[in-house]
């Protein structure tokens, strides 16, 4: 199964551990994982249902090309990292 992991600053703000789940996109791995913690959703998509603004994910190395329509393809053995970009000076 894919391995989906969320950097440690939004662990901070909402309960996001490590999932593995079996999907074929993006999309399909992220929806099992906000189904079993909800409140992480609003941290990673818009209003729309696509990505944030300010937020990276990276599916075996490669970062994610379809920020709208979470189509980017998982394989069984994929590890999925998703990134809060930070700001400040």
């Amino acid at each position: 199964m894919a391995r989906v992991v969320f950097t440690s600053n939004l662990l901070r703000h909402v309960e996001c551990p490590e999932s593995e789940v079996a999907a074929e996109t993006l999309g399909g791995a992220l929806q099992q994982v906000f189904a079993a913690h909800p409140r992480v959703r609003d941290y990673v998509l818009d209003e729309q249902g696509e990505l944030r603004k300010h937020v990276a994910v990276f599916i075996d190395g490669q970062r994610a090309r379809d920020r709208s329509g979470l189509s980017d393809a998982v394989r069984p053995a994929s590890e999925i990292y998703v990134l809060q970009a930070l700001s400040g000076g």
